[in-house]
């Protein structure tokens, strides 16, 4: 890890802490969840070393990054509205970004592309497939009827579902 850089920018209203290393072209890197951008330490080094310019930020809610306390304010239009501040930081006048994502990350870079096409060049996505149309619930069924109930994203909607409704029983949950 040697030479990566990290600082925290502020954008979109949060403090986000990035790890960056290298110039050239910016490829911006997504951590899924329960990652960090230390999920990306080693092609942080070997990107760099080929002349671009890593950047992995812990996301929204992640790490060092600002937590607002809010359930509310982790919509993909927070993440989002996250990592465009994000790209106008680290790539000013409107230079498009390689965007590379995982789990988490995969998805919200799917939202990137889908919003603000104008700031992304090219994607790579791991382990999520891109569902415009399908619901989260699908998606969870789907996970679920493959990997049974204790698939962690299947224990997380549990999890999810009782903690809404201990702590916020007025907000439904799809």
């Amino acid at each position: 890890m040697e030479g990566i850089q990290h600082r925290i920018v502020k954008v979109n209203g949060i403090n986000m802490h990035i790890a960056e290393k290298g110039q050239g072209p910016v490829i911006l890197f997504l951590h899924g969840f329960p990652e960090l951008w230390y999920s990306w330490r080693h092609q942080i080094t070997a990107l760099a070393s080929l002349g671009y310019r890593a950047v992995a930020p812990d996301l929204r809610g992640f790490g060092d990054t600002d937590a607002p306390p809010d359930v509310t304010s982790y919509t993909c239009f927070h993440v989002i509205g996250d990592l465009v501040g994000l790209i106008d930081t680290v790539a000013p006048n409107d230079e498009k970004v390689f965007v590379v994502g995982h789990d988490w990350g995969a998805f919200m870079a799917w939202f990137l592309c889908l919003f603000r096409p104008d700031r992304v060049k090219a994607l790579v996505n791991l382990s999520v497939v891109f569902n415009p149309f399908g619901s989260i619930n699908n998606v969870i069924e789907a996970l679920r009827a493959y990997y049974g109930d204790n698939y962690y994203m299947c224990r997380f909607q549990v999890t999810r579902m009782s903690i809404s409704q201990t702590i916020w029983p007025s907000i439904k949950i799809n």
